[in-house]
């Protein structure tokens, strides 16, 4: 997946995941994935994507500062 902002480009398939939540198993409806990636260029986003009846319908990708991408791994 790739999403793209005014300055940033932030890919699934170039960054390096850093960590992968996972809940439930294949096929669940209320199963999901979340996973931290690093692009090449040092910025963080968190990928996550699920079942129709968890927290993360569709596919998404949002932008993390380094800081908040180091809380969320410390918590996950």
């Amino acid at each position: 997946m790739v999403k793209k902002t005014k300055c940033k480009t932030y890919d699934t398939d170039t960054a390096t995941v850093v960590k992968k939540v996972t809940s439930g198993a294949y096929g669940d409806p209320a199963g999901y994935e979340m996973t931290m990636m690093l692009t090449p260029e040092g910025d963080y986003f968190l990928y996550t994507n699920g079942g129709e009846a968890s927290p993360y319908p569709k596919e998404g990708i949002a932008a993390y500062a380094k800081a908040k991408a180091q809380e969320w791994l410390k918590n996950n």
